[in-house]
């Protein structure tokens, strides 16, 4: 028997893919919504024949705002747990290049999410019960040159999620803000990534795990990205738009 269950949002991802064996294997069974879930079948297979728990598929896009109410609408129950892991990196030239590129990357770290999360979070209130997880990144901590379109588009996201976790706090409802770092995905694949930064999507499953259970509100996967965005928060403004970090 189920413990209850979680919506996992992008469960196509790496990391999604990765929370999603986490939480079954602890006894949850699992709505996973993506893009083309007919596609995602064989996952889901896998996923209930291996941990033994229900495992549904729904048709999500993050980007189509106008469909969100009705996918809330249309999910066979209301899930105990919420956990967000929509973003796209996309490229940081060809946003600046491009404008309807860089709204894509907008769109798809915090316009979309905030949208779904915010249906989520008036239904799990009248309710008066739930979790809600939302992967942000430590890219928006502090605009940088390298990826200001995407770490503009987080750092909207995390005050979002900061925002819900304020409003929601009295109301029964946890909201946690994940901020990963590097992370070895198909998003990063082929980036020159520090070893001793980057961590996997099972890492990322784990902390979320640990984080919902001991009701933290906002966590780096690596701790060391604390101190790091710490100091580079810390470095003033002359001397930081001189450098290229």
């Amino acid at each position: 028997m189920s413990k209850g269950s979680v919506l996992i949002l992008g469960a196509r991802s790496d990391i999604g893919l990765a929370v999603a064996h986490e939480f079954a294997r602890k006894g949850y069974a699992l709505q996973l919504a993506l893009r083309q879930p007919e596609e995602f079948e064989s996952a889901r297979a896998d996923l209930q024949l291996r941990h033994h728990v229900p495992v549904s598929l729904h048709a999500f896009d993050a980007l189509a705002i106008d469909t969100h109410a009705e996918f809330v609408d249309n999910l066979p129950e209301l899930p105990e747990i919420v956990i967000c892991a929509v973003g796209l990196m996309g490229d940081q030239i060809e946003s600046e290049r491009d404008p309807a590129a860089a709204i894509r990357v907008i769109r798809s770290n915090y316009e979309g999410p905030a949208s779904v999360l915010g249906l989520l979070a008036y239904r799990l209130d009248q309710h008066g019960s739930g979790q809600i997880v939302g992967i942000s990144s430590v890219a928006g901590v502090r605009g940088r040159a390298t990826n200001y379109v995407y770490g503009s588009a987080k750092a909207g996201y995390t005050a979002f999620l900061s925002g819900l976790r304020n409003r929601l706090a009295r109301r029964g409802i946890h909201v946690l803000t994940v901020l990963p770092g590097f992370v070895a995905t198909r998003m990063t694949e082929g980036m020159d990534l520090p070893p001793h930064l980057t961590c996997q999507p099972e890492d990322v499953a784990r902390a979320i795990s640990r984080g919902l259970a001991g009701k933290r509100n906002v966590i780096y996967v690596r701790p060391v990205w604390r101190l790091i965005m710490a100091i580079i928060s810390a470095i003033p403004e002359p001397v930081f738009k001189n450098m290229r970090i």
